[in-house]
């Protein structure tokens, strides 16, 4: 299947449910790596501005470490260190 010929219309969007159902099912039989390709490629298409649900956990995430940091209570890392931490545990040494 060619996902294209489902979604060519861009204006009027998915006609049915059962597009997006055809379009799952069949994204649901390509291999792993195809798989993230294909949410790579669509995430592309998700504008800078979109308004993305945040799921609740992350929002109540977020929200606890936002007040721990609104109370000083927060242990705070500063941006090079976890850059230069990360770049280390790939492989890639430090950045300077």
């Amino acid at each position: 299947m060619h996902f294209g010929v489902l979604f060519a219309d861009r204006v009027t969007g998915i006609q049915n449910m059962s597009d997006f159902a055809t379009v799952l099912n069949e994204a649901r039989k390509l291999s792993e790596a195809e798989r993230l390709r294909l949410i790579d490629a669509l995430w592309e298409d998700v504008s800078d501005d979109a308004d993305l649900p945040l799921h609740q956990n992350w929002a109540a995430e977020l929200e606890r470490r936002v007040a721990a940091l609104q109370a000083g209570s927060a242990q705070t890392i500063p941006w090079e260190t976890v850059r230069d931490e990360a770049l280390a545990r790939i492989g890639h040494g430090t950045s300077r």
